[in-house]
């Protein structure tokens, strides 16, 4: 297309992307129960492959950091082989992919854990208001138990195992989430993190949990393959950084010093609102970030082209429209019409609303 090149091949840390065009995470609860994917998944992703990079929905480093049921893992040597099938689908079509790490911290539940009942883990002891969705219908979050030194430790060692799984089961990177207030992003920010130790207090502190899971990966993965995603304005939960600047200026300057390859900017909070936080223009953290920045916050067709006219990021990435379009990428470049996605089947299991979506040349 005249005029723009997001539609443009690109290359960026060795990894050449067929567009500036990303397929965002997005949690869509078709695991198995003790959370292994296999060929749906492998169906979902593939159909999505024209994109220029695939990051796949939040994939948990131990089983009590699920979110929700039916959600996947790489907790265990025996999920390595169901992606296997997700990254083999991928490669067939020419795409790229980056497997998404995550632990969901006290945003969590007792009945998700290894045992069963042991409750969700955090920094700090915090009263989360509100329900989550678990096998047995809504319960309240529970109080949450506070981790020891040993156990962010040992944390920190489920990331490096998650990590070289992801490596084994033929991912071309990995991507941190460090955002929205789940485990990692609760140490960075104050609200949760009230901890007077080694993790808590000064911004060096609570970013420190960030930096050792960085320092496993990278016994794992070259920086060149390694993705962090902050939101440094969100609001998730109702929890945030009172001063958020210093805090991600700390983080960013962090991940420069580590080599760190790609920066996944959620601009604002997500699914929620684009309008711009008072405090900082979260876009200074893609002018300071060493590597290319993908751009993340409900984007349309207009306003991604005109992201790329004006460089304010590298890469654009699209959630929602990506569910009901797999073949987004084309209908974007040729400003066809979108098909809305039924809500009610984000994660209601099954092929149906999830792999049964007609491309343009088939519809």
């Amino acid at each position: 297309m005249a005029g723009t090149d997001l539609f443009d091949p690109v290359e960026f840390n060795g990894l050449k992307l067929k567009n500036r065009i990303a397929l965002s995470p997005l949690t869509r609860a078709r695991a198995t129960a003790d959370g292994h994917a296999g060929e749906l998944q492998a169906t979902y992703y593939s159909q999505r492959a024209s994109a220029g990079l695939l990051i796949t929905e939040a994939t948990a480093v131990v089983p009590g950091g699920r979110g929700g049921p039916f959600l996947p893992g790489l907790w265990d040597d025996s999920q390595i082989a169901g992606w296997k099938q997700v990254t083999d689908a991928v490669r067939a079509k020419n795409g790229l992919i980056f497997s998404q790490l995550w632990h969901a911290g006290r945003l969590s539940h007792s009945s998700l854990s290894a045992d069963g009942k042991s409750a969700p883990v955090s920094p700090s002891a915090f009263e989360q208001p509100g329900k989550i969705f678990t096998e047995q219908g809504p319960q309240p979050f529970e109080a949450v138990h506070v981790m020891t030194t040993a156990e962010i430790a040992d944390m920190v060692e489920a990331y490096r195992q998650a990590a070289r799984r992801a490596k084994e089961a033929g991912y071309d990177g990995v991507e941190l989430h460090a955002a929205h207030s789940y485990l990692i992003s609760s140490f960075l920010n104050d609200m949760t993190n009230q901890r007077d130790d080694a993790y808590g207090g000064p911004i060096e502190n609570r970013a420190r949990f960030l930096k050792e899971i960085l320092e496993a990966v990278l016994t794992v993965w070259d920086g060149t393959r390694v993705m962090v995603r902050l939101a440094p304005l969100g609001h998730a939960y109702g929890t945030w950084d009172t001063n958020p600047e210093p805090l991600f200026t700390h983080v960013i300057d962090m991940m420069n010093g580590l080599g760190i390859g790609w920066l996944d900017l959620v601009e604002g909070d997500t699914g929620v609102t684009r309008t711009p936080d008072p405090y900082f223009d979260v876009l200074k953290l893609r002018d300071r970030f060493n590597g290319p920045t993908i751009l993340n916050n409900l984007y349309t067709r207009d306003m991604a082209i005109d992201a790329r006219e004006k460089d304010t990021g590298d890469i654009i990435a699209f959630g929602r429209p990506f569910i009901g379009n797999p073949d987004l990428v084309e209908r974007l470049k040729k400003n066809a019409p979108l098909h809305e996605a039924d809500p009610r089947a984000y994660y209601a299991g099954g092929p149906k609303g999830y792999i049964d979506f007609p491309t343009l040349e088939e519809a």
